[in-house]
């Protein structure tokens, strides 16, 4: 067995898993798991580090799937351009985005595709589509009507309805609020949310915090989360909490967690959802880089700290911020007075910042309490929707920071029913 061979088997399930997971069609996965495979050892030869042979071999799958899915688009004069839409889905350090309508098209058969994109992409009459189809109305207003259907049965979110409403506690616009540093040093306190949620896990505890455009500073999202009682997972004691999501796209979007607060750390331990299947899936401590990436801090998912302090692990000053060691970290650094509307609060900062170009500021008061939580990603960050474009030409009236020397740019905001 040559090398390309054996790099290739080490990481082979890898791989298939990825490439059945793009394309549902199981023949068509196993073309172009042999075409990626071919190209791989056809340009083996690039390759100088063999040691990023898997994430190099799974770029080639990624391509080879977009191709795939482009040419099948040709045949049906499909627009993937078009055919987007940006969901939040959520994670420890906060909203990030998806595009759910892309994938869920891409789930499809090929007569719902077609019918789906004359009808509501280009628009067309359905006396129109019929003659491009050559087939009769009757038989367009048939097929419409099963691909909408059948749209909806596998579309993850559920469509608004007329007359439903969700009472909204916090303001539909942020309050104007000013952040104003303190020259006293950092006040100890005690810190048992769970990072960047809000929530204390304890039983009893309930809260509802929204999410705020910038610069428009119209609400986005509010989102009620409670506390439903305790667990057990493998072998840890924890509680579950219930979040009920409310935004432009979705009405009451539910979605369970759980958590462990102990005297010394405050951590996540798993979610329970529903996949594109509508399938009830957990995702846990124990499931390695897939939990650990979106939930996991600390060594061995340890958790924050409860008793907040300053550790020098960021440090802030006239010039922005620095993180010296750039790994993920959580740390106060600094005193502050935030005034929101008519009312004053004491607090310290605590930032964290993400190796993946993400920072955020949140504002604590003397109880443990989040006044104002900041979201800001690196300038060079790429997100689905504006790819190509900096977060400043996005946003380019929003406030900038530097960290370590790179420009971030302010992204939203979110505050909660405890400042009400």
């Amino acid at each position: 067995m040559d090398e390309f061979e054996t790099l290739l088997e080490g990481c082979r399930n890898a791989l298939e898993r990825f490439v059945n997971y793009k394309l549902r069609n199981r023949a068509d996965a196993e073309d172009i798991f042999q075409e990626i495979c071919l190209t791989a050892s056809q340009k083996f030869y690039t390759l100088k580090d063999k040691s990023v042979f898997k994430a190099w071999i799974l770029s080639i799958a990624r391509n080879k799937c977009t191709d795939y899915f482009r040419a099948k688009a040709r045949a049906m004069e499909i627009s993937l351009d078009a055919i987007s839409e940006n969901k939040l889905s959520y994670g420890r350090m906060g909203v990030t985005e998806t595009n759910t309508v892309s994938e869920t098209f891409d789930r499809l058969g090929d007569k719902d595709k077609q019918i789906l994109y004359l009808f509501f992409f280009r628009e067309m009459p359905q006396r129109d589509i019929a003659q491009c189809l050559g087939i009769p109305v009757g038989t367009v207003k048939s097929r419409l009507h099963t691909a909408k259907e059948n749209f909806r049965e596998i579309y993850p979110y559920s469509p608004k309805t007329k007359g439903e409403s969700t009472m909204k506690k916090l303001p539909q616009y942020l309050p104007a609020y000013t952040i104003e540093k303190s020259d006293s040093a950092p006040f100890s306190v005690t810190f048992e949310e769970l990072s960047n949620w809000f929530i204390i896990p304890k039983t009893g505890e309930k809260i509802t915090w929204a999410s705020y455009d910038l610069p428009s500073r119209e609400k986005a999202e509010e989102v009620f989360s409670a506390v439903t009682g305790k667990i057990i997972l493998h072998e840890l004691e924890g509680v579950e909490i219930k979040s009920v999501f409310t935004n432009r796209s979705c009405n009451n979007k539910e979605h369970f967690y759980m958590a462990q607060l102990t005297d010394t750390h405050c951590r996540w331990l798993g979610e329970r959802y529903f996949d594109k299947d509508g399938v009830q899936r957990y995702l846990t401590f124990l499931d390695g880089d897939a939990f650990l990436n979106e939930w996991g801090f600390g060594e061995d998912n340890c958790g924050v700290e409860t008793q907040l302090r300053k550790k020098g692990q960021i440090e802030c000053n006239a010039g922005g911020y620095s993180v010296p060691d750039k790994k993920h970290c959580f740390d106060v650094v600094g005193s502050y007075s935030v005034t929101m509307g008519d009312r004053l609060y004491q607090t310290i900062l605590a930032s964290e910042y993400y190796p993946n170009g993400a920072f955020t500021e949140q504002y604590i008061d003397k109880n443990g309490r989040t006044v104002l939580w900041r979201r800001f990603n690196r300038d060079d960050r790429r997100w689905k929707y504006n790819e190509g474009k900096k977060w400043s030409e996005i946003l380019p009236d929003n406030e900038h920071i530097a960290v370590s020397g790179e420009i971030y740019v302010h992204w939203y905001d979110c505050i909660t029913d405890y400042i009400l």
